[in-house]
């Protein structure tokens, strides 16, 4: 049991504990909705943090399931390493050389030094951000259902914001609050500070709290994911204002400063939580295709997103640079990149490209009498893969076939293309024998 078998292998019984759960009665709203399929479907998607459901979460299952599934989507988000060695510290558990392997390879980490202040940083952090999520919400909520039931709705969106999963307790998810600046601002504030890693936001937390923060030194970590994050919510906001800007069915029906909430929160929302504001399945396909490409790409590594991570296109953009002026390092504010590091960022791209093209290329075959399009497939593929949970509307009408392939790539994206590789074949070993170099034409 290696420490990726470990994470592999206690996401799945999660996932397997959330199926019972939801297929038992009391979690549906009515008799004989408990499908096994449903079930299973709604707790991979909860636990990968993504967001897809084949069915409104809202009106098909009762309190009891909503409760579950929120449940579940703490858990996953989390991370099932994380979530277990938190419950062994609250139950006094010993903590193991073993168990701290795990997490080091959960959340990313290059030490093993101060694990366990780390966790109970995290925890923290996630339940005060998501308190304050709850208490923004309230206003917004409250007056509609009540004050208990905008607690139940603000709690929530709250959790499924922050650890960016995209279900919703309305079945067209934000559309009706398009041009409310509060849940706007509320629910992206959320998504971007669970998208961009602990281990920024425990760097910011030291920076404003240190009694001398011009001493206080940014790790090349947080730089690179910070400044990353911001480029892309600066383009996609842009770039979606331009696009769908003449599209009467999404932000051309609206005035100026109620495009500016949609762009920007259709920008953030890639970043990967499965909220909308828009109706997906009306962009035009320019704008498809890009939310796609922002959707491969992700969040920040040590976050509740998934994708391929901001941080391994900055260093494969770096290093297409450096090859372009002929220069032989990568450098990334005035610091070399490792060669395994570039190493491992090109290895993450092809396994994800060579994971999404696998499984597009069986969902077109499953779901040829369907009737979707090739856009739409790829759009429901890569949505699964980076755990982001945006559909055009065609979930629910996947085959059972189309159904298990979304569920295996939403598994997939959340344990990772590397950590899955490593707990299916054995341990690497370093090569004893060392041959010859040679170059040969390469482009």
């Amino acid at each position: 049991m290696t420490p990726a078998r470990t994470i592999c292998l206690g996401f799945l019984l999660v996932i397997g504990v959330g199926t019972l759960l939801l297929w038992l009665p009391l979690s549906t709203q009515a008799p004989g909705w408990n499908s096994l399929l449903t079930a299973l479907f709604t707790s991979t998607s909860a636990v990968c943090v993504t967001g897809l459901s084949v069915v409104d979460v809202g009106t098909y299952y009762s309190f009891w399931g909503q409760l579950i599934l929120v449940l579940l989507v703490q858990i996953g988000g989390l991370g099932y390493m994380t979530s277990m060695t938190l419950l062994m510290l609250l139950l006094g558990r010993r903590f193991r050389l073993k168990d701290k392997l795990a997490v080091q390879q959960a959340l990313d980490q290059t030490g093993m030094g101060g694990v366990k202040n780390l966790l109970r940083s995290i925890l923290i952090a996630t339940a005060a951000i998501e308190v304050l999520g709850v208490l923004a919400l309230l206003p917004i909520f409250t007056p509609k259902f009540g004050f208990w039931g905008g607690l139940w709705h603000s709690i929530f969106h709250s959790i499924n914001s922050f650890n960016n999963a995209g279900f919703s307790l309305f079945a067209n998810s934000f559309m009706n609050y398009f041009n409310s600046p509060l849940l706007v601002v509320t629910t992206t504030g959320l998504i971007l500070l669970g998208g961009i890693g602990y281990q920024v936001l425990l760097e910011f937390y030291l920076r404003f709290t240190s009694k001398y923060p011009d001493r206080f030194a940014f790790s090349l970590n947080t730089k690179v994911a910070v400044s990353t994050t911001l480029v892309l919510l600066g383009m996609g906001t842009v770039a979606f204002w331009l696009i769908e800007a003449n599209n009467p069915a999404t932000l051309g029906g609206m005035n100026w400063g109620e495009r500016v909430l949609a762009a920007w929160f259709q920008a953030v929302t890639p970043r990967t939580a499965g909220f909308n504001t828009i109706d997906i399945g009306q962009m035009t396909a320019t704008g498809l295709f890009f939310t796609i490409v922002l959707m491969f790409i992700g969040a920040s590594p040590g976050g509740t997103g998934g994708g391929i991570k901001t941080t391994t296109l900055r260093v494969l953009v770096r290093a297409t640079r450096a090859i372009l002026r002929g220069h032989e390092e990568v450098i990334i504010y005035e610091r070399e990149i490792p060669p395994t590091l570039i190493y491992k960022a090109i290895g993450v791209l092809i396994g994800s490209m060579s994971l999404v093209l696998l499984i597009l290329s069986l969902v077109s075959i499953t779901e040829t009498e369907q009737g979707f399009t090739f856009l739409q497939l790829f759009f429901e593929v890569v949505s699964a893969f980076a755990t982001v949970g945006l559909s055009t509307g065609i979930t629910g009408g996947l085959t059972l076939s189309g159904k298990l392939l979304i569920i295996l790539t939403m598994y997939a994206g959340r344990v990772g293309v590397l950590l899955l590789m490593a707990a299916l074949f054995r341990e690497p070993r370093p090569l004893r024998t060392h041959y010859p170099e040679e170059t040969f034409l390469v482009g």
